[in-house]
Formats: structure tokens, sequence, C-alpha cells
């Protein structure tokens, strides 16, 4: 079985103040805005390879990153961005959103099986390939394919981590 990897970290930033998202997108080509289809600011970078959704009132959701160093570094470059137009950041509240994980069983999984014996879980192969199970405490939710890959959500790194593998060991009795 393969280890469990960080696909993407979503985080929610707010600086609690008014943010010049046209000032902001005029200065820097990899901003885009148009408040006639949408109210934020998108902010999209190379390396680390993330993107930035930034809102007037202050609100920022970074995606894309795989790790804190890269949320970091993103979050560090967002704050250089709106000190070029005069927005000094003197106190900000963070939170992870979501992370999402994936993993690799190395085995098929007999998916009707599972369903059969999971609660809370939702399984229709006509209408999507995986099976969905919501795990209430903690809350994490898997996406189960039968080729034996996993995804996995949640709202902290190591939980998602630890649960998963969790997972894994109960599916291996799924084996095909």
């Amino acid at each position: 079985m393969a280890d469990v990897v960080i696909r993407n970290i979503v985080l929610s930033l707010n600086i609690y103040q008014e943010i010049p998202l046209e000032k902001l997108c005029k200065k820097y080509i990899n901003a885009d805005y148009d408040n006639t289809t949408f109210p934020g600011a998108v902010l999209r970078f190379i390396e680390p390879r993330a993107s930035a959704i930034v809102f007037q009132k202050g609100k920022i959701i970074i995606t894309g990153v795989k790790s804190f160093e890269e949320y970091e570094k993103t979050k560090k470059r967002i704050f250089r961005m709106l000190k070029s137009v005069k927005i000094n950041i003197e106190k900000y509240d963070e939170e992870i959103v979501n992370v999402v994980a994936s993993l690799e069983l190395g085995f098929k999984i007999d998916l009707e099986k599972l369903a059969f014996d999971l609660e809370n879980c939702e399984f229709d192969p006509d209408l999507f390939p995986g099976l969905i199970y919501i795990k209430e405490q903690p809350k994490i939710v898997f996406i189960v394919f039968k080729g034996g890959k996993i995804s996995c959500m949640g709202s902290n790194i190591e939980i998602v981590k630890e649960e998963a593998k969790k997972f894994a060991k109960i599916l291996e009795k799924y084996k095909v």
C-alpha cells in the first residue's frame, strides 16, 4: 500500500481590511478581476502552483497548495502584492478549510459488498463509478474506486492521513 499523498489544501485568510481589487489587478498580470461576473479577484501562481481568490472585504481563499511550506510561500507573495497597493497587514486569521488526499491500495475492491456493509455510503455505478462514504466522527469523506484508489477529504491534514490509513486496513477484507 502506498502512502497517503496530499493533493490539495484549501485555506482561508482574513486580513480585516478593504482590498482595492481593481488597483491590485492593474498592477499584476497574474491577477484577473471582472466584477460583472464574479466578486473576487483571482491570482494565479506558477511556483508553487496555487491560486487565490481575493475579496474586497479582506477575505482570501488559497487553493492548490500541497503543504504548509507551499502555503507560506503563497501567503507571503500575496502579502507582498497587497503591500504594493498600500495594504499593510497588521493582523489576520487563517484556517484550513479542506484537505484532499489520495491513496493507492494496490488491489481491487468489491464495491458492491462494501456498499452493503457500510452505513452512510452511496454507491450507484450508473451515476458515478466510485463509492462515497461519509465518516461522521471525525468528519471525513472517502471516495473509493474499484481499482483500489481512494480520495479522502477533511479539514485536518494529520486526521485525514490517519483515517485514510485506518480505512485502507478495513478495505483489505473487500479485496477482489
